[in-house]
């Protein structure tokens, strides 16, 4: 799997064309990670998001760039 894509078939149906928005607990399982954590990532600003009314919402490429980011600085290091 490239990192550029994440695998979000699972969370659509087949004929449904690839989502934009995620949620956060779709965003969490992409990166395997609990809803919790996940917020914690959005409220520390590393995990994009956006607001939408009352609603939170996470671009679909936000955790490949998210899981990009985290792989270049554990490189750097």
């Amino acid at each position: 799997m490239s990192i550029a894509t994440v695998d979000i078939a699972p969370l659509a149906e087949a004929a449904d064309p690839a989502p934009v928005l995620l949620t956060v607990e779709e965003a969490a399982r992409c990166l395997r990670i609990g809803r919790t954590t996940c917020y914690g990532l959005i409220r520390s600003g590393e995990l994009e998001s956006i607001d939408i009314g009352r609603l939170r919402r996470v671009p679909a490429d936000a955790p490949a760039a998210y899981l990009a980011r985290r792989r270049e600085a554990q490189r750097a290091a």
